[in-house]
């Protein structure tokens, strides 16, 4: 049954990417991208540049090497360790081969901020989900409060929609870049997790 829902969600994003390639999504980018970019002001633009870093490697990288140290020293959890780093590592790796495949132009209707490279889908989103998505599913085993819980879900969450509409409000990405990021994370973040209680159950 997981296979199958795995097939379906990579057929879902081929469609998603025949779609863009036809260029059959413009009204639907076109509409949110004005009303995002209509909300357009000094305070948003800062928070929207700060997402911008936050979802940067400059950022998660040392993120990720903090949470990776206390997972080896202070949790003794050397087996979490190993889908944290591989998933990040994998789903940069995955974001640069797809980019290269699509090759889609960015943006350029109205920019706030620059960025090399295609958009076609969105790096920030993919590192976005998968970091946040991947913390989510390593700390909740460890939170035992409900309250706590869902504090850890919401900020995931908020902090995952937050930073793929910066995208979109800074003129760097298409809407359907950052929704292409997110399914294509959501695949490799359930094949990873689904290989790594595999391979614990493997270890006991």
């Amino acid at each position: 049954m997981w296979l199958v829902f795995f097939l379906l969600a990579i057929a879902g994003f081929q469609v998603l990417s025949m779609l863009v390639e036809r260029d059959q999504l413009k009204q639907f980018d076109h509409a949110i991208i004005s009303t995002v970019q209509g909300w357009e002001n000094d305070t948003l633009t800062k928070i929207a540049k700060f997402l911008e870093l936050i979802g940067s490697s400059a950022v998660l990288i040392p993120g990720l090497l903090v949470l990776s140290i206390i997972l080896f020293i202070y949790l003794k959890h050397r087996k979490e360790l190993v889908l944290l780093i591989g998933g990040m590592l994998g789903s940069t790796l995955l974001n640069h081969a797809l980019k290269d495949i699509y090759k889609r132009a960015r943006p350029d209707i109205h920019r706030l901020a620059e960025q090399a490279g295609y958009s076609y889908p969105s790096g920030h989103s993919m590192a976005a989900f998968t970091f946040y998505f991947l913390i989510t599913y390593l700390l909740w085993r460890h939170i035992h409060l409900r309250r706590w819980r869902i504090v850890l879900l919401l900020f995931s969450a908020c902090m995952i929609v937050c930073i793929g509409l910066s995208r979109v409000y800074l003129g760097v990405h298409y809407p359907s870049d950052v929704l292409a990021g997110y399914w294509v994370s959501a695949c490799w973040v359930a094949l990873c997790i689904r290989l790594f209680r595999a391979f614990a159950r493997t270890r006991k």
